[in-house]
């Protein structure tokens, strides 16, 4: 690299930072400042990043240009609150077509047809556009920090790998990604593709300029061919063409017309760019064009009527290198033949903006600048080959193709919308063990065990309350509960063990610091036999209440526990705890502990009744979808949850046991018409014996299981 004054854009992102620190801003060099770069500037401004652009040239007024704003490149104008008729741009809503001689061979009222798009078709003053995405980029309003704007520098070197570059002043530059939206003559191009630039001559040059309206509609004859607004305006020879459409609120006209190179000697080499032209050149090479044409063009200042030679490049194998990424036409030249070249830079301006969100690490940047070439490369390409297409000479006093055959492809497209799709799924593709369920159209769910990009969840400050009543019960009560032959009570005793719980979480992360409750039915000493013969002992848990629904789905959908809701409310006072759940106002269970004295917690083991075995055992059921699949699951099977690998995960600290002197439950079965959905469950709790209460306890603490380590029995 070339010596000189080193500038620092370096990112300050730490190796091995923690996760949680605010996420850091990249600084981002974006050499050229025109239609693509400014989008750029807006959307990686708006992530909350630091962005500089480097624009060769002094921003020298520019007179002579208008741009096609089409659907799909107005509606990115547009997410950045860019209202483009707020500065004099057109909507498109007629097209003319006529011979040489100035017979019309097509009318097309596009009114109906531009209903399709979501956005409109605008025709706009090119430099009144540069100037507002120049304010809205570098501009103090906004969201972000300005975009820091340097004319007059010009780069003469890159560095990929590093994201460095060298101004002509011999000026060091670092930064942590470099964007090249250096245009058709691009510098930076050559430092991804390893060669210099390979433009060559498409055959055609076009004059440009622009007329008045007012002074053009002087004459009566000339004003019979701008009768309308609003409209575009094709004249085609055989080899040649001229466009005209308004912009500045109908009050200018531009001009566009392309011929054969050889004619006007529109730029002699591929470097000479904005020649002037002169007023006699044009009238020669359309000297054979309907009078009233040429009247036209006589209306134009000689002094702003420039010519171009048109110019293509072969497609480039890549865009990308290291932290260097290029865009507009830089990356894809476009001959001006669909008016899509200024609307496909402004899509990938977009995609960048969308793959380099605020957080984005240095170490990342190569990876995402390849997946923003993924995602553009196919479609600016196509668009590319189809202005190609849409130049072709007449054939038989016709177009070779209809210049709106691809305005489906080119219009009905969102490129915001296209690259977050791709970059969500690109995100998640990164950690596919996460979990889904239903509403699968949106994405992996949040919930108690992951964030939706499948992230842990600190669950280290959460808080429980739990106060359970244990009492002895029947066996053959109880084990009509269970749900297949595999479960069975290690004792053949006829009487068994069971508790009531009920459980209050609070400081809940995944519930934005919220909590709720819960209430189920624990059934000790059970074991399950797995068709190998080995059996695994633990506690059948038959039904859990919930006081919300968010748990319930993420515990029915990703733990296969039976999950039902109710309302449940704690009454919790110095010297006792009451619950009561209930439905819809209908109470069905009363939870009482009264006389309650603070205890050694250093006295108590074991999980919910002091029960020291292997975990939690549930069923899961998920019925199969059809009239015709009554009775039948698409899935069933059992779960254990064992206690050792829960509390690795997350392990509990009890802060306070205290023990009643009086603990009672009772159940009111009601009716079905009060509990038209929970009569079927509350009649059985109702009906389970409770020969004595043998246990009861108050347990408060912190860090709250999140029941990661469930898993099928077999």
């Amino acid at each position: 690299m070339a010596n000189g004054h080193n500038k620092s854009l370096v990112n300050g992102h730490i190796n091995g930072a923690n996760s949680t620190a605010e996420p850091r801003a990249l600084n981002i060099a974006i050499i050229g400042a025109g239609i693509g770069g400014l989008t750029a500037a807006i959307g990686l401004r708006k992530n909350g990043h630091k962005v500089s652009l480097y624009e060769q040239s002094q921003f020298a007024s520019e007179t002579g240009a208008a741009i096609h704003l089409a659907p799909n490149s107005n509606g990115l104008l547009r997410r950045h609150g860019i209202m483009a008729e707020d500065f004099g741009a057109v909507e498109m809503g007629r097209l003319a077509e006529y011979n040489e001689k100035g017979v019309e061979t097509r009318k097309v009222d596009l009114q109906e047809q531009n209903k399709m798009w979501q956005h409109p078709w605008m025709l706009v003053h090119r430099v009144k556009l540069h100037d507002r995405l120049k304010q809205v980029a570098a501009g103090k309003e906004g969201k972000g920090t300005p975009a820091e704007l340097h004319l007059s520098s010009k780069v003469v070197e890159v560095d990929p790998e590093n994201a460095s570059f060298v101004l002509e002043t011999g000026e060091k530059v670092q930064a942590d990604v470099v964007l090249g939206a250096d245009g058709i003559y691009s510098k930076t191009r050559q430092f991804v593709s390893g060669q210099p630039n390979k433009l060559f001559g498409s055959g055609k040059a076009a004059f440009r300029f622009l007329i008045g309206r007012k002074s053009a509609c002087e004459d009566p004859e000339i004003a019979k061919l701008l009768e309308n607004d609003n409209e575009l305006v094709i004249w085609y020879g055989t080899d040649r063409r001229v466009v005209v459409y308004p912009c500045d609120n109908n009050e200018l006209l531009n001009f566009v017309c392309i011929h054969p190179e050889a004619e006007s000697q529109g730029g002699s080499t591929v470097t000479e760019w904005n020649k002037q032209g002169s007023l006699d050149q044009l009238l020669k090479v359309y000297q054979d064009f309907d009078p009233k044409l040429l009247a036209l063009f006589k209306k134009a200042d000689p002094e702003s009527l420039k010519v171009w030679k048109l110019l293509d490049m072969e497609v480039l194998p890549t865009w990308v290198k290291g932290k260097l990424a290029i865009l507009g036409d830089a990356a894809h030249p476009f001959l001006p033949h669909q008016g899509q070249g200024g609307g496909v830079a402004m899509e990938d301006a977009t995609t960048l903006s969308v793959v380099l969100p605020l957080g984005t690490a240095p170490e990342e940047i190569p990876e995402r600048l390849q997946l923003y070439e993924r995602i553009r490369y196919e479609r600016a390409n196509n668009i590319q080959e189809y202005s190609r297409e849409a130049g072709k000479d007449i054939v038989d006093g016709k177009p070779t193709i209809d210049m709106m055959k691809y305005t489906a492809y080119n219009c009905g497209f969102d490129e915001y919308d296209n690259s977050t799709n791709i970059f969500t799924k690109w995100r998640r593709s990164k950690n596919p063990n996460v979990y889904w369920r239903m509403p699968v159209a949106f994405g992996p769910a949040p919930g108690p065990r992951q964030d939706i990009w499948g992230n842990p969840r600190s669950s280290l400050a959460q808080t429980f309350l739990t106060a359970s009543i244990k009492f002895k019960t029947s066996r053959t009560f109880l084990q009509n509960l269970f749900p297949t032959e595999s479960f069975k009570f290690k004792s053949p005793g006829s009487v068994a063990y069971a508790s009531f719980s009920t459980t209050t979480l609070g400081n809940m992360t995944w519930l934005g610091g919220g909590g709720y409750n819960h209430f189920g039915l624990y059934i000790h000493g059970v074991q399950y036999t797995k068709k190998d013969g080995t059996t695994i002992d633990g506690t059948y848990m038959p039904l859990l209440f919930e006081s919300l629904t968010d748990p319930i789905v993420s515990g029915r959908d990703e733990l296969g526990m039976p999950k039902v809701y109710c309302a449940i409310d704690i009454h919790r006072r110095a010297s006792s705890y009451r619950m009561a759940a209930s439905w819809q106002g209908a109470k069905f269970c009363d939870f009482t502990l009264e006389g309650l004295q603070t205890v050694d917690p250093s006295a108590e083991k074991g999980t919910i009744g002091g029960e020291a075995d292997y975990g939690i055992l549930v069923h899961r059921y998920i019925p199969a979808v059809g009239r015709e699949m009554k009775g039948k699951a698409d899935a069933e099977y059992s779960v254990v949850v064992p206690h050792e690998e829960e509390s690795k995960v997350v392990p509990s600290t009890v802060k306070k046991v205290e023990k009643p002197t009086k603990a009672s439950v009772k159940f009111d079965s009601l009716d079905a018409d009060a509990l038209p959905t929970l009569h079927h469950i509350v009649s059985v709790l109702a009906d389970i014996p409770i020969y004595e209460v043998i246990g009861s306890k108050v347990v408060e603490g912190t860090g709250v299981p999140d029941v990661s380590s469930a898993r099928r029995i077999e």
